[in-house]
């Protein structure tokens, strides 16, 4: 039976488990629960369910982003999901509502990580929009701005941009930079090129094949400056490595790095923190930095070696944290857990994050078993350097079964509840005109089609 027609006609109790975000580990944990016999309702704040697969993973791994929409759709179609679009939680509905009114069983979050972290200069956010620039925005203009009817944030990269981070999304950043700014010089000379094509093959590859030199091009490019050191990148992680081991790893971070460097032209300045900003009236135009060391795993800045960077455009690239919900505590930037194994939200029974919005990291996946192979082989794939990675960022079905299976053992919600529960899903569902997922994702391809073409 579709699972709104289940609702709407419960003669029974049944447990129903709202799911906060209908992404890769929301919809992995809305399909286990489906299968357990509980009734998912997915709460998206977005039309697609997509989430950092659409507008975070940029738009070049068009076989990566394929294969990712294909499973969400598969695990949210088929009628045994309620999706609800286009409803943020906290904002289209209020928290107190989904979880002290409609009586849900369990509540899942699952609704990733959006917020970007602050450049951590006092002050810096005065200037944001005004000389600074975050990363979600800019990736998120990066996959969209070709779109028909796209109204969001606009970008003109200058060729002076300086990124500050040193983690895989700035690494994302900086090859948009540069691929955009190579574009361009080449339209200039009545060169028409392809974005994605050129990140498949490396800026020297399609300099090299019309015929142009980087000298004639004359371009700066974008430059990431890290206050670690290239080995110290977080492009993979192990637990309690040996110092074999660690050294292994250190190798492979390097070698990763240095063939984004060859074949994207990035320039990259580590042990470089920054330390205040440089403006010219309310605008920002450089940021000044300190040298730093590495020192028993800490950095630790060096006085008297302050420089000065200028630049018309900055990007803080520094990771995502979830956005607050108000009504779910927070401790630090992350939710408030009473346990990071089970992801149980500290002072709200029933309530449990996973994915991202559980771990702040929006990254390849980790493996600790294997953290070398990962970065030889997935990491380097998804930075361009390598073959097609096989799963995508974040991809966490597995912590998603164990949690949506405590979830859906939860306690059933009364067959009352479920009839005024399934009033306030069509509620929601005629504020957006949705009816079912399939009709609704056809209808919201028509965007996604026309970049394509």
């Amino acid at each position: 039976m579709n699972a709104l027609h289940a609702l709407r006609d419960a003669t029974e109790p049944r447990p129903v488990v709202a799911i906060v975000g209908g992404a890769v580990a929301g919809s992995e944990a809305a399909a286990v629960c489906a299968a357990k016999g509980a009734i998912p309702i997915v709460f998206e704040q977005g039309a697609r369910p997509y989430g950092k697969i659409e507008d975070g993973l940029p738009r070049w791994h068009e076989k990566l982003r394929a294969k990712e929409y294909a499973k969400i759709n598969a695990n949210l179609g088929g009628g045994s999901v309620v999706f609800v679009p286009e409803t943020e939680v906290g904002q289209d509905l209020g928290w107190k509502e989904l979880y002290a009114e409609l009586g849900f069983s369990a509540i899942v979050l699952a609704n990733g990580a959006w917020r970007d972290r602050s450049l951590p200069i006092e002050g810096a956010d005065a200037y944001d929009g005004r000389g600074l620039v975050y990363q979600n925005e800019f990736v998120y203009w990066f996959n969209h701005y070709a779109d028909d009817g796209y109204d969001g944030p606009t970008f003109e990269i200058p060729d002076d941009v300086i990124v500050v981070g040193g983690g895989l999304a700035s690494i994302d950043v900086v090859k948009i930079i540069n691929l955009e700014l190579y574009a361009r010089a080449l339209r200039d000379r009545g060169i028409d090129v392809d974005v994605v094509e050129m990140e498949i093959k490396g800026i020297p590859r399609t300099l090299e094949a019309h015929g142009v030199t980087t000298e004639e091009l004359g371009i700066k490019g974008s430059t990431l400056y890290y206050r670690r050191r290239k080995e110290d990148m977080p492009l993979a992680t192990m637990d309690d490595p040996t110092a074999e081991q660690l050294a292994k790893l250190q190798a492979a971070r390097v070698k990763v790095m240095d063939r984004v460097i060859r074949k994207y032209f990035v320039k990259f300045e580590e042990l470089s923190k920054p330390v205040g900003t440089i403006a010219d009236g309310n605008r920002l135009t450089g940021i000044r930095f300190q040298k730093t060391e590495v020192v028993d795993g800490r950095v630790r800045g060096l006085e008297g070696t302050e420089f000065d960077v200028s630049a018309s455009m900055v990007i803080s690239s520094l990771g995502s944290i979830p956005r607050p919900i108000e009504g779910v505590p927070t401790k630090g930037e992350l939710y408030h857990y009473d346990s990071w194994d089970t992801g149980e939200v500290h002072g709200l029974d029933g309530v449990f994050g996973l994915g991202n919005v559980l771990t702040g990291k929006g990254n390849i996946r980790d493996s600790r078993a294997n953290a070398i192979e990962i970065i030889e082989k997935v990491v380097a794939a998804y930075l361009g350097v390598g073959d097609e990675p096989e799963e995508a960022p974040g991809n966490g079905s597995a912590e998603a079964e164990a949690l949506a299976e405590r979830a859906a053992a939860a306690t059933p919600m009364s067959a009352d509840a479920m009839h005024a529960l399934a009033a306030r899903v069509e509620q929601l569902h005629a504020n957006t005109g949705y009816e079912d997922y399939e009709s609704w994702i056809a209808a919201h391809k028509a965007a996604q089609r026309a970049r394509q073409e």
